[in-house]
């Protein structure tokens, strides 16, 4: 599955139309407001803000919603990131149109993590997740990869 994802990624990258990019789009990067009747955040909770700008950039939607999928993948598991690429585009997000473009940018973010496995997971593990080993980690990633190859290669 790593040779056939890497076997996209040698593709020259696919045109796109450019858009202002966060390009460290994740869950620790977005602010919340919980009901005070929902303190777990299931029901109610809503977008307040979106923090940590550094890195911004110009270039395809595809890499932001990528980097938050590969982000929630690791954190919940492969299906959180298929979800959110779904509900991305569900609630009106603009993907790259044709299936193999959307592969090449979903699949480039999680190789690229996969060079730095051991510095994503520290600090998940400082903030209280400590379940997330390295080597959880990267069983993520390889079943996230996989995933991504089986749902749009």
């Amino acid at each position: 599955v790593w040779a056939a994802a890497i076997d996209v990624i040698r593709e020259p990258a696919p045109r796109y139309e450019g858009r202002f990019l966060h390009r460290d789009f994740q869950p620790g990067n977005v602010l919340f407001d919980l009901p005070p009747e929902d303190s777990a955040g299931a029901v109610g909770a809503r977008i307040t803000g979106v923090v940590d700008w550094a890195a911004a950039s110009w270039g395809p939607a595809d890499l932001d919603v990528a980097h938050c999928s590969t982000n929630l993948a690791l954190l919940h598991g492969p299906a959180w990131g298929l979800r959110f690429i779904k509900a991305y585009q569900e609630a009106g997000g603009k993907l790259a149109a044709a299936v193999d473009e959307r592969l090449y940018w979903q699949v480039r973010e999680p190789l690229a993590f996969s060079e730095e496995v051991q510095s994503v997971a520290q600090p998940w593990r400082e903030a209280g997740r400590t379940e997330l080993t390295t080597r959880a980690v990267e069983e993520r990633l390889d079943a996230y990869v996989t995933s991504l190859m089986n749902a749009l290669g």
